[in-house]
């Protein structure tokens, strides 16, 4: 599978104009990955620079873009000048892009340093109720796996006090790690993982908004498995809402082994 590693230079002044003239501002909320999504899927084709990363400060104007693709500079700058918007071009300038190809495959036992933002979420498989709502969770929403995970080991009736993750011995990090082996798969395993940075922010889906949830950010250590795996799921991304800006998996250099190993 061909894979590269793409930087795209952003300037953060002009990208909030041209989201304040595409009105993508929801009852005064504003979320950056979807205006990313927009904005990407208009220069380049849908899909064809996800999943991404945003690194910006709100007090600079340069900002930074990484994603992957299966397309190279080269290809992505011939596709921008054939279709993309001037207004977008603003934003993006299509001769600043670069990037590099990544490994065709990933030696199994390989270790590797990870930098993960993500949203981990589950959806609910049966109404439950949510003491902290004071009412049902409905099949199928979208809940933080950490809440979620609070209600299924320790259900409270209606007017019953709610359990904390301290009271009950449960961490966020703890759960979220868990969460993130699960998506792995057989593609690699966490040998260590850092909840680095959370919070929760509002999503915006279309027109009428979206939910809010956790906004989470992993650091971290794992090992290889299956190398023809570990490329698909780089290219694929982790977890749900992949499309904006969510779910890319950095490589860092790994963290030292922990005693024992």
């Amino acid at each position: 599978m061909k894979l590269h590693l793409v930087h795209v230079p952003l300037d953060m002044h002009a990208f909030n104009r041209w989201a304040g003239e595409r009105e993508l501002f929801r009852r005064g909320t504003f979320d950056a990955g979807y205006a990313f999504h927009i904005l990407l899927s208009s220069m380049f084709g849908k899909g064809v620079l996800q999943p991404f990363r945003l690194f910006s400060s709100e007090r600079r104007r340069k900002a930074a873009l990484y994603g992957y693709s299966g397309s190279d500079q080269s290809e992505l700058k011939e596709q921008a000048a054939a279709v993309a918007p001037p207004d977008c071009e603003a934003v993006v300038d299509p001769r600043r892009l670069r990037s590099k190809p990544m490994p065709a495959q990933f030696e199994g036992g390989e270790r590797l340093g990870f930098d993960l933002r993500l949203r981990p979420v589950r959806r609910v498989r049966s109404d439950v109720h949510d003491p902290q709502l004071g009412s049902s969770l409905k099949r199928g929403s979208e809940v933080d796996a950490f809440r979620l995970e609070l209600i299924r080991r320790f259900p409270v009736e209606p007017g019953e006090q709610t359990v904390s993750g301290a009271e009950a011995g449960v961490t966020r990090q703890s759960v979220y790690t868990e969460w993130l082996s699960e998506r792995l798969g057989d593609a690699a395993s966490v040998e260590r993982c850092e909840l680095a940075a959370f919070r929760r922010t509002r999503a915006i889906r279309g027109e009428n908004g979206g939910p809010e949830g956790p906004d989470a950010i992993l650091h971290g250590t794992m090992t290889v498995a299956r190398e023809d795996e570990f490329v698909r799921v780089l290219r694929k991304g982790v977890g749900r809402h992949r499309a904006y800006g969510y779910g890319m998996l950095l490589l860092r250099p790994p963290g030292r082994r922990a005693p024992g190993r």
